[in-house]
């Protein structure tokens, strides 16, 4: 049951379409490399699979930003890629490059040889971070949990780890369709029981991470991500348990579908800097909440620069309920942290309602 503090917060509310009093900001990797006290715990973990899989430092990190900044949601420090790390395909990081797997998904034997992993028994680590970063926030604010859509695991486990053609699964998709549906079949049902999972341990909303749907033609687009992103979503509203935990869908480079992802009955979509918040506020209507869009590069700029671009997106967002800031991605790991509390702050008082 969510707490009614938090059940009232800017973040939540906004979530809803509800009147706040100022426009809530979190931010895409908002606990990370930029912040000098995240570089030194993950040094004190060892590695980054460390950092994630021990449920004490997880928490700190993800404490650390709202120590810093007076965020209006907390995302629980953790990576996109536990689903297929818990199938057995080996994930590990390797400077400079990223994640990879040790054993990628290359054969119909390959596919068939995945199981459904169980998050209580395979992704304990995860749950256990989630009691604890709740048990810490106090219903300060909300806390946000997450994975990765079943095309974008698919593009790692295919791939073997980062690309930039995505020629392997993308051929995979066209050469043997049958196959891709059978492996996105059993990424649906993993990341729906696992999202479940994270709202039974606690969070208070849920965002699916698509960040290479906008990789796929509009047609594969809808076949091979949009449909499982849609199941996901229908499966967390048929569950007395987890029907009322609000749902994020945010595919990077898919303003072009905003409309058709409003559809699936998500409570927000995700908007990249690529498009206008205002034509992405006509594409969806009154269907859903908006978030994002501000370009990350924005806060290399100086503090008037980031303020005046903070005040281009609530203006293209214009008025009216169902706004929340963040950037189009991920925030860069050599940004100033004093950059973003200039963003914060500015976010809280250029919307702020008289």
């Amino acid at each position: 049951m969510v707490d009614t503090a938090v059940s009232n917060s800017r973040f939540l509310k906004a979530l809803r379409r509800e009147p706040v009093d100022c426009t809530p900001i979190w931010i895409m990797r908002q606990a990370g490399r930029y912040l000098p006290e995240y570089r030194k715990t993950r040094e004190q973990a060892g590695d980054f699979l460390s950092l994630m899989k021990n449920p004490e430092l997880a928490c700190e990190v993800t404490l650390q930003p709202l120590r810093r900044f007076p965020l209006d949601a907390a995302i629980l420090f953790s990576d996109i890629l536990t689903i297929p790390d818990a199938m057995g395909l080996g994930l590990h990081f390797v400077e400079g490059e990223g994640p990879q797997f040790t054993s990628p998904i290359k054969t119909a034997a390959d596919v068939q040889s995945l199981r459904l992993p169980d998050p209580e028994e395979k992704l304990p680590y995860v749950l256990d971070a989630v009691k604890l970063i709740k048990r810490e926030l106090a219903n300060q604010v909300p806390l946000i949990g997450f994975s990765g859509s079943p095309w974008t695991l698919a593009c790692y486990m295919v791939e073997g780890g980062s690309s930039k053609e995505f020629a392997l699964v993308k051929g995979m998709a066209y050469s043997n369709p049958q196959l891709m549906h059978q492996l996105l079949t059993l990424l649906a049902d993993s990341v729906a029981q696992y999202l479940k999972a994270q709202i039974m341990a606690g969070v208070d909303t849920v965002m699916i991470f698509d960040t290479w749907g906008g990789v796929l033609t509009p047609t594969r687009y809808q076949n091979f991500s949009l449909y499982y992103m849609h199941k996901i979503v229908a499966a967390l509203k048929s569950d007395a348990a987890t029907r009322d935990t609000p749902t994020i869908l945010f595919t990077k480079n898919g303003g072009q579908w905003l409309s058709k992802i409003a559809e699936t009955g998500c409570s927000a979509v995700g908007v990249d800097w690529t498009t206008d918040l205002h034509q992405a506020k006509v594409q969806v209507g009154d269907r859903v909440a908006l978030q994002g869009n501000l370009d990350p590069c924005v806060l290399y700029a100086p503090p008037e620069t980031i303020r005046q671009e903070v005040q281009q997106v609530l203006t293209a967002f214009g008025d009216g309920p169902g706004h929340i800031f963040n950037l189009g991605h991920g925030i860069h790991q050599h940004i100033n942290p004093d950059h973003v509390a200039v963003l914060v702050d500015a976010v809280h008082e250029l919307s702020r309602k008289a």
